[in-house]
């Protein structure tokens, strides 16, 4: 199936365009919490035909420029949701290898801790989690767990940050900066950080597909199995997570 490039490139859409459409819910959940704001509103318009654009996408390249247009347009307006510590928590795009602010380090660290977790999600399934759909397979690269996480960044990971730094859980004294080029955690700031964490994976939702209460730590398993189901044939599509 992953040779299989019209399959592929349904699948990989699907999981996109969830992507996408959680970005939306994020920014939207701001705009009802806290009203119009004329930044967050362009973004969510440019998500929206980005999203469609994406799910129309005749192969992954495009896809891939999609997505890279929907990412820059979200990250631009991220540091609205940041409403205290602003100063400390400044944000301006996302950047990496390495972090050049606590910010992006903890986006790092929290996106390394969701891919291990799909990973492992996969493999419990029967899935290897080498062979992606959408990220190009690679020696040592779990493709389809970056690929399966690509719809759970904004809620498992984008949401969980902005709760930390708003709710004053984390504060800039744990982390570290090395000159002008990287910023780590320090070692208190990753206990209070994988604390926070292990808490969070313990609160439970309302799947939206199976309509059940699950624990969060669940959700890369209940994905991973219904792609499972998916590939098998159980069901006739694969039902991406969607807050």
């Amino acid at each position: 199936l992953s040779d299989d490039e019209l399959w592929s490139l349904h699948v990989a859409q699907l999981m996109i365009g969830g992507k996408i459409q959680n970005y939306c819910n994020i920014l939207g959940r701001y705009i009802r919490d806290y009203g119009t704001n004329e930044e967050v509103e362009q973004a969510i318009y440019v998500l929206k035909k980005a999203k469609r654009n994406a799910l129309t996408a005749q192969n992954k390249t495009m896809l891939i420029g999609y997505e890279g247009m929907a990412s820059n347009a979200y990250f631009e307006v991220l540091p609205v949701l940041i409403l205290n510590q602003k100063t400390d928590f400044q944000f301006h795009g996302r950047n990496r290898r390495p972090p050049t602010d606590a910010v992006n380090a903890m986006l790092s660290f929290i996106y390394t801790l969701i891919a291990n977790d799909v990973s492992a999600a996969l493999e419990t399934v029967g899935l290897d989690p080498y062979v992606g759909f959408l990220h190009t397979l690679r020696p040592g690269r779990t493709a389809l767990a970056l690929d399966m996480m690509e719809e759970l960044r904004a809620y498992l990971g984008d949401r969980f940050i902005l709760s930390l730094i708003n709710k004053r859980q984390i504060t800039i004294k744990e982390f570290l900066f090395q000159g002008d080029n990287s910023v780590v955690m320090t070692d208190k700031g990753k206990k209070i950080f994988i604390s926070a964490w292990q808490r969070r994976k313990r609160e439970t939702i309302i799947h939206p597909y199976l309509n059940e209460k699950i624990e969060i730590g669940l959700l890369p398993y209940v994905q991973a199995m219904l792609m499972a189901r998916y590939i098998r044939q159980d069901i006739d599509d694969y039902p991406v997570f969607l807050i």
